[in-house]
This record gives structure tokens, C-alpha cells and sequence, in this order.
């Protein structure tokens, strides 16, 4: 992400270096994990304790918390991006397509289908703590940043075809769009305020499949108002 700007005016930037991508990688990690806990703000030295770096590694990679912010995002949708396609991917048989996705061979072998596909899409996506975007796109966070708008779009794609697949294979309820799949993700997936939950993971994982045995089709009862769609989700955070 940090040579964007040099990929937008074609200049040639030094490759980083290994262990400069590595330490980089351990903050944003260790800064994911923190701002679930704590939120945005959570102190610079227990993220450099947990990135196992001193602070002037940690500031010489983010100069200041907006910045750390703003990366920590990029970081997770990319990675939650990556998930909803590797998980489609996963679907495809040679015709997929020309036809249904959902339950094609992939690689010689047995693919999923598309509802398992889902399914393997959203823990994965919780693992990467997803929920921990909503708090730190507040306050004077830029969304309209270009880096932002092209993972956000990304994103979107990605996960959009993903459920699209699962409706057109009759796996998946009609009812439902993105922006529900979406908000259960990002509140299943985070602690509750003011507990401390040593095994959240195992309860985050519990109750997604929950909500994600109520997707099936055929749906057993009738949802009240209409599908969430991405864009009502942005009205008010993006």
C-alpha cells in the first residue's frame, strides 16, 4: 500500500527491505489486535510490545496514529478481500462461468458449494477482525482517500459475488444482501464493551454459524423491512 503513490506517477521506488516488510506486517497485526480490544486509541507502546519492536521501528513505519489508522483498514479489507475471493474461487469447476456456481471441481478435486463457500468466507473474515473497521472510520478518519476507495471497491466486488453465487445456486435466501451479511459480521465478530473474554473467538465463531444457518435456502420466515445494501451501510460510516 505505501508505494500507491509512486505506482499512480510510474516512478520506480526502492524495493523495501525484507525485514523492513516483515516488522511492518507484526505492527499492523499487533495494531489490528489492539484497536479490537481497545479501539483507535490504544497505546502506541503496547503495539510495538505486541509487534515484539522498539517504538522508533513502530513510528519509523507510522509517524502518528492517523496514519497507523488509516493502514490498519487498508490492511484488513485487502486481507477480507482476499478471503471472499479465495473463497469463490474455491466454487469454480471449468463452466462456472457459463452457468451455476456451486459445487464445480477445482484443481483435479472436489470444490464446495457456494452456501459452504459463504460460510468458510465469513469465518475467515472474522478471523481477520473485520469488526474492528466500524469504530475507526469515525471522527476526522478520510474516506474519500483514493487508497481507501479502490480496497473499499474491492471489497465490495468481491464479497457481492460471492453471496451472488450462493442466490443464483439456490443455496443462499433472496431476502438478504450484502449489508446484512455485513453488519452480523462486524457485531458477532468483536468483543462486548466492558468484559474481558479470553476465548471471544470460539463465541464470534459460534454465533456467525448461527446466522449463517439462517441464510439457507429455503428461508423459514419472513425477514421485517428490506435487504441492507452496501450503500445504506456507507450513509453512514463510509
Amino acid at each position: 500500500m505505501c508505494a500507491s503513490g509512486a505506482r499512480l506517477t510510474g516512478e520506480r521506488v526502492p524495493r523495501p527491505r525484507a525485514d523492513a516488510v516483515r516488522n511492518r506486517e507484526r505492527i499492523l497485526l499487533a495494531a489490528r489486535e489492539m484497536f479490537v480490544e481497545f479501539g483507535a486509541h490504544a497505546p502506541f507502546d503496547e503495539i510495538a510490545r505486541r509487534a515484539g519492536i522498539g517504538n522508533a521501528t513502530l513510528y519509523r513505519h507510522f509517524p502518528d496514529r492517523a496514519a497507523l489508522v488509516h493502514q490498519v483498514v487498508l490492511f484488513v479489507m485487502d486481507r477480507v478481500a482476499g478471503q471472499a475471493e479465495d473463497a469463490l474461487a474455491a466454487t469454480r469447476g471449468p463452466a462456472a462461468d457459463g452457468g451455476a456456481v456451486g459445487g464445480g471441481v477445482v484443481d483435479g478435486g472436489a470444490g464446495v458449494d457456494a452456501f459452504e463457500a459463504l460460510c468458510r468466507f465469513t469465518h475467515a473474515a472474522a478471523d481477520e477482525r473485520i469488526g474492528a473497521l466500524c469504530p475507526m472510520l469515525g471522527g476526522d478518519f478520510d474516506r474519500e482517500d483514493p487508497e481507501l476507495l479502490v480496497s473499499r471497491d474491492a471489497l465490495e466486488e468481491a464479497i457481492e459475488s460471492l453471496l451472488a453465487a450462493g442466490q443464483r445456486a439456490g443455496l443462499v435466501r433472496t431476502d438478504i444482501a450484502v449489508g446484512d451479511l455485513m453488519v452480523a459480521l462486524s457485531q458477532l465478530s468483536r468483543p462486548l464493551p466492558g468484559i474481558v473474554c479470553l476465548d471471544a473467538d470460539r463465541f464470534a465463531h459460534r454465533h456467525l454459524q448461527l446466522f449463517l444457518d439462517g441464510l439457507r435456502a429455503p428461508a423459514r420466515s419472513e425477514l421485517p423491512g428490506f435487504p441492507a445494501t452496501l450503500e445504506d451501510l456507507r450513509q453512514k460510516t463510509m
